[in-house]
């Protein structure tokens, strides 16, 4: 169980904001850009001491990433380009924000672990769809029980730093622990997802 299996309970929340761009025609492509740069721009804040701003940016960001698919299906502009921009989108996003927070705030094995905890923990699903052959789409996305599997994702991420950054002006080390946090966590989420296709397709041999 996380976040993102409650995705159409969350959709209440930022689906006014997804309505007024889709009723201004903004492409959801650029939506997806927007969220890059709000989400580079955090990162550099982040870096340069500024984690307050960097987590009002980083929200930002994670509105713009929720909104691009809303807008792509109900203008109905989804396109298969668009689904594979928006998921290099997210990594590039996460990437660049969880390194310049781990490298500020925390030493650089936590950082490696950050980093490579969290891209293990979301690239198992592309490799799993290529192997084991996911492909039923709900609203424009590959349904598969991966989504609702692994207790740590992306939101949770975002919470942490977000939560984390606001404490900090008053507590020093809350991104400190909040990144290790992050690292433990998705590590842990990850064993899960894979433990979970272990179980499930650890027996069943090509031929």
């Amino acid at each position: 169980m996380n976040i993102t299996s409650k995705r159409d309970t969350l959709k209440k929340l930022y689906s006014p904001f997804g309505w007024l761009l889709a009723k201004a025609n903004v492409s959801p492509n650029l939506i997806t850009l927007a969220a890059v740069i709000t989400g580079t721009l955090a990162a550099f804040l982040y870096y340069t001491g500024h984690p307050v701003v960097g987590a009002f940016l980083l929200l930002s960001s994670g509105l713009f990433d929720l909104c691009d698919g809303y807008v792509a299906v109900n203008n109905k502009k989804a396109t298969k380009f668009g689904a594979v921009f928006d998921w290099l989108a997210d990594k590039w996003v996460d990437g660049f924000v969880l390194g310049a927070v781990a490298l500020r705030y925390a030493s650089d094995w936590v950082a490696l672990l950050a980093v490579v905890a969290t891209m293990l923990h979301t690239f198992i699903k592309p490799v799993a769809y290529a192997e084991i052959g996911y492909q039923e789409r709900t609203t424009g996305k590959i349904k598969d029980p991966l989504e609702s599997t692994g207790f740590f994702g992306r939101p949770e991420t975002l919470i942490v730093l977000v939560v984390s950054s606001l404490i900090y002006p008053f507590y020093h080390k809350a991104l400190t622990y909040g990144i290790e946090f992050i690292a433990v966590m998705s590590l842990l989420s990850f064993v899960h997802r894979l433990y979970y296709l272990y179980k499930r397709y650890g027996d069943h041999y090509e031929v």
